[in-house]
């Protein structure tokens, strides 16, 4: 083995490499579904919704950046419903 493959992976390329492993195993209908869910509540654009999907936000902070250049004023609520919705699909598939 490498040198290079012996080290411990920095905090964000975990955080990457765990998200590329979430995203890689979601169906493509999941994916659409989240998309479609997200899309009835009325902060969200096809954009978000979009971007949503490929993040899957597991944190209110992570929905939070999502939303970090929109004028937007979310409510607790409004990121608990997308955290349930993306929750879902990811429990679904585990």
């Amino acid at each position: 083995m490498e040198e290079s493959e012996k080290r411990e992976l920095l905090a964000s390329q975990r955080s990457a490499l765990e998200h590329a492993q979430k995203v890689s195993y979601l169906s493509v209908e999941d994916t659409l579904s989240i998309v479609e869910e997200v899309k009835k509540l009325d902060k969200v654009t096809d954009r978000i919704a979009i971007k949503i999907a490929d993040i899957l936000p597991k944190y209110p902070n992570d929905v939070r950046a999502i939303f970090y250049k929109e004028r937007v004023e979310l409510t607790g609520s409004d990121i608990q419903e997308i955290l349930d919705i993306v929750a879902k699909y990811i429990e679904h598939d585990n």
